[in-house]
């Protein structure tokens, strides 16, 4: 792709979108040795940057192609990009989300003018699903990622991190389909071709790895993951054609470590930001610690749409990656008082008890017996020692 289709890009949906900030942290950049630079897509309209490459491509349409309409798939923020872009462009807009699509999105994309269309159980299915009603309708089909004029758009986030910060050195994407990554990646190959651009992924949903081992792209269908917005299949046929060629490296991130990402940014930052949209700085903070090191690195934060429903879960997750919350079971004497003495070594411990659970049914428990677990708040994971070394020295065997 030219330089001049992402400055094209940029002129049709300035209008239209947020130049979102550039946010610094001094307690993140300490936490990855290197100078990280947020690049808050989580703000952007709609919640993402989905919304550019829609824009760009709706705002693109011939005459013809907006009388037809455009159908589209997607789980969330795709859906949502389609939806604003089409009501701005003046377009009938119909988007497939699989049934397992979260509530809110399918709520939020609807809120937008879009009709809603539910199919298939995974974001496959719903695809194959609008391909097929496209078809039916003689209707355009724009899809998430594998289309020249939607990379462009989101290549457009390239342009703002270099004008906001002339000096960055590397640049990290959160990697699904791979059109953030494409785009970013070949506008900078041309504007700054010296900044590295590194993907990452979910360890979940990663097929950009092995795909540049292999040299051709791999396809494998995506476990469930909490960066839902990153699980596709495989790279998309457009945006392998420019990562293989422009991409620094590739690396994953752990489940522990994206909810953890999640909890910094929350917590340091505020900012809420979606699993996928985590993605980036949990490999700031884990296998790219050491490349990054005292480097300029913007940090792509795709997206906010984050599924209150499962917040709780994930930041418990991040919580324990973080050794904030310590879980144990023991098996006290089923007497008065044998809680409370439990309870007295955990406070001299300097830890406070979230949760605590009897189960006197448990095979292997005796009559007289009962399993207690625990979890506990605790300061870091450099107080978990402590507090275990004190509850065995007071006689409990812990069960972990």
């Amino acid at each position: 792709m030219l330089a001049a289709d992402f400055s094209a890009a940029r002129e049709r949906i300035r209008a239209h979108i947020l130049r979102t900030p550039l946010e610094t942290s001094r307690t993140l950049s300490r936490l990855a040795g290197a100078k990280l630079h947020l690049k808050c897509e989580n703000l952007q309209k709609t919640g993402s940057f989905k919304v550019r490459g829609a824009l760009n491509r709706l705002l693109g349409l011939s005459a013809a192609e907006r009388r037809r309409g455009v159908v589209a798939a997607s789980a969330g923020n795709h859906a949502q990009g389609i939806a604003y872009a089409a009501g701005i462009a003046g377009v009938r807009a119909t988007v497939v989300m699989p049934r397992t699509a979260a509530i809110a999105k399918v709520e939020a994309t609807r809120g937008y003018g879009a009709e809603i269309v539910l199919a298939g159980g995974d974001y496959a299915a719903a695809f194959a699903h609008a391909a097929a009603l496209a078809r039916r309708r003689r209707a355009l089909l724009v899809h998430a990622f594998d289309d020249e004029q939607v990379i462009a758009g989101q290549g457009t986030v390239a342009l703002e991190i270099l004008e906001q910060l002339p000096e960055v050195e590397v640049v990290v994407v959160p990697v699904g389909g791979g059109g953030l990554a494409a785009g970013i990646a070949s506008a900078l190959s041309t504007a700054s071709p010296a900044v590295r651009v590194v993907g990452a992924q979910a360890e979940l949903a990663s097929t950009l790895r092995p795909s540049l081992r292999a040299g051709r792209r791999i396809e494998a269908p995506p476990s469930p993951t909490i960066a839902d917005g990153l699980a596709t299949s495989g790279i998309g046929v457009r945006p392998w054609r420019v990562l293989r060629r422009h991409l620094d490296r590739a690396v994953t991130v752990s489940e522990a470590e994206i909810a953890a990402a999640i909890l910094l940014l929350l917590e340091r930052s505020k900012l809420v930001v979606e699993g996928a949209g985590a993605v980036a700085l949990a490999a700031c903070l884990g296998p790219l610690r050491r490349s990054i090191a005292g480097r300029r690195v913007a940090v792509v934060l795709s997206g906010g749409n984050i599924d209150v429903n499962v917040l709780d879960r994930i930041l418990n997750l991040g919580l324990a990656e973080q050794g904030r919350v310590f879980r144990f079971a023991t098996v006290l004497i089923d007497r008065p008082g044998a809680l409370a003495a439990l309870a007295d070594v955990i406070g001299r411990a300097g830890a406070n008890i979230k949760q605590i659970h009897h189960d006197r049914g448990r095979v292997g428990v005796g009559v007289l017996e009962t399993l207690v677990t625990v979890e506990l708040e605790t300061r870091g994971r450099d107080q978990v020692p402590e507090i275990v070394s004190l509850l065995r020295a007071a006689g409990y065997r812990l069960l972990r």
